[in-house]
């Protein structure tokens, strides 16, 4: 039986490092960080979705918006909801601070869907990206319980599932700088990736 695959974007940060700036409708070469991202993800899946807590910036959206179920701060409860609204068998989760998501990237995490798996993410050695990666449905209960106890590392449930590790080297093939993890978390950010697109190679700390 052959899995199927819908797109998550997570836009539940408080922004603080952006100095209160959304960062989905930030502008990048023209277009917002959000823009960038649908245009990355449409080539990829037939349904998206978009949770976040401040539905007023999206009222323009074709996008279907959702809110989070479970009311913690983390990055989980954006993957929960998420899980919780899709049809699919699996969620791929990405965040709205990514404008550099390279479609090709996104395609080999969906190649890599295995249905033995409960999580598919980019790996380097301990250190994963799991805000690039592929959840099953399967991690909706997991999770709920994990966020009731108090936790809210995200890679926390790792531990608690099956999970299967794309190695970096893998995606370089078609991302070879791994553009496809940059995070734009503060204003200093904005311009490295400005930069970045302009063809001068820099670097942005974690």
């Amino acid at each position: 039986m052959q899995t199927t695959c819908d797109g998550i974007i997570l836009s539940g940060g408080l922004n603080r490092r952006m100095e209160g700036q959304n960062k989905a409708l930030l502008k990048l070469d023209g277009l917002s960080f959000l823009e960038h991202i649908v245009g990355a993800l449409n080539k990829c899946f037939e349904q998206l979705l978009l949770v976040t807590k401040n539905y007023g910036f999206y009222e323009s959206s074709s996008l279907r918006i959702i809110k989070d179920i479970i009311n913690v701060h983390s990055p989980l409860s954006g993957i929960h909801a998420g899980l919780v609204s899709i049809n699919a068998d699996y969620g791929f989760c990405t965040s709205c601070d990514t404008p550099l998501l390279k479609t090709e990237s996104v395609r080999i995490m969906i190649d890599e869907i295995d249905p033995e798996y409960d999580i598919i993410v980019p790996s380097s050695g301990s250190y994963y990206q799991p805000l690039c990666a592929v959840y099953s449905k399967r991690c909706i209960p997991i999770i709920e319980s994990y966020l009731k106890n108090g936790n809210v590392k995200t890679d926390g449930i790792y531990e608690l599932l099956k999970v299967k590790k794309v190695d970096y080297e893998q995606l370089r093939r078609v991302d070879p700088q791994l553009k496809s993890f940059i995070n734009v978390n503060t204003p200093e950010d904005l311009r490295i990736v400005r930069q970045i697109l302009k063809g001068r190679p820099t670097e942005i700390a974690d």
